[in-house]
């Protein structure tokens, strides 16, 4: 393990390179217990403190990441649920989102009944009173144990109906998913591609577990809208902000921040983080374990890392 002591800025930067810096939740600012560091949480108020906005960036919806965001008194706008909401962390009304069509929601629903596992609807709960819909099918589609328990363990509220035309609010639904072991959420993304194509984002990683998890490994299989994207929600609080997207920094670990950090004018990716998350990084830095966003905000603060467009004369 890192010692904390070590990652605190010896000379930080009067001016630094960057006016904002995105992180990714889980895999990034959230250590392998699911909570953030003290060296992540000092670290993060040190970019602050020297004028950098901090965007949270998550595949997590608001309700789910409530824990993370109040561990650093985050007050700017997040972008949650794979960038297909922008809300307020304070008020919790979302400010952009970026809805999934009815007949997509539908069409991936049946691909999902046919493989025994019921369809996940998250909405955008601005004005609802729920925040998943459980689609169970015909046949009841039981939970996936580590669904039931991550329902649980976030106090998510959870409607259930049995198919999608039962659905009384289809225009808040900002993703439609399915959680299954790994051989399952594969034949369900080949059977998503061949009906739905470029019609959707889709995203499949491994679930979020408890620690100390034993039995298989459960896969979340996630659709989106085309426009729904990490990066997509970034620009939008960058145009409302009248900041530079070239003078932003990205941190991210998992497929779902590609867009980021292909595009953002800093780019890192964790020490545990995807392989093509790394090949399009521009920097490294630590794991999760080892407080590697406290790393990467230090190197940035002080000047060592700078973005792709920094012309060489403003290295210190």
């Amino acid at each position: 393990m890192a010692n904390p002591k070590s990652l605190l800025p010896t000379l930080p930067s009067p001016v630094p390179p960057i006016d904002a810096i995105a992180i990714d939740l889980d895999g990034t600012l959230l250590g392998p217990d699911g909570r953030v560091s003290q060296p992540n949480i000092d670290a993060v108020a040190r970019a602050r403190d020297a004028g950098v906005a901090v965007l949270i960036c998550t595949g997590r919806g608001l309700a789910e990441s409530r824990h993370a965001l109040a561990a650093i008194e985050q007050l700017d706008p997040v972008v949650v649920a794979g960038g297909s909401i922008v809300a307020d962390p304070s008020t919790a009304a979302t400010l952009h989102r970026a809805t999934i069509e009815a007949d997509l929601v539908r069409a991936a629903t049946d691909i999902f009944h046919a493989e025994r596992a019921p369809a996940l609807v998250l909405k955008d709960p601005h004005g609802l009173d729920y925040d998943y819909l459980v689609l169970e099918g015909s046949d009841r589609h039981p939970l996936d144990p580590i669904t039931r328990w991550w329902f649980d363990e976030h106090n998510l509220r959870v409607r259930t109906a049995e198919h999608a035309h039962h659905d009384e609010h289809p225009e808040h639904t900002v993703r439609v998913g399915m959680c299954a072991v790994g051989q399952v959420s594969a034949r369900a993304a080949e059977a998503v591609t061949r009906a739905l194509g470029d019609a959707v984002v889709m995203h499949d990683f491994a679930a979020v577990h408890p620690q100390h998890h034993a039995a298989e490994i459960v896969h979340i299989l996630e659709l989106f809208s085309p426009h729904a994207t990490k990066w997509g929600g970034i620009t939008w609080i960058c145009q409302q902000r009248n900041l530079d997207p070239a003078r932003v920094a990205a941190i991210g670990d998992e497929i779902n921040d590609l867009t980021m950090i292909e595009a953002a004018g800093l780019s890192v990716a964790m020490g545990n983080a995807k392989l093509r998350i790394k090949q399009a990084a521009q920097y490294h830095t630590a794991t999760n374990a080892d407080h590697g966003v406290a790393q990467a905000i230090n190197n940035i603060l002080t000047g060592v890392w700078t973005p792709r467009s920094a012309p060489a004369s403003s290295l210190p």
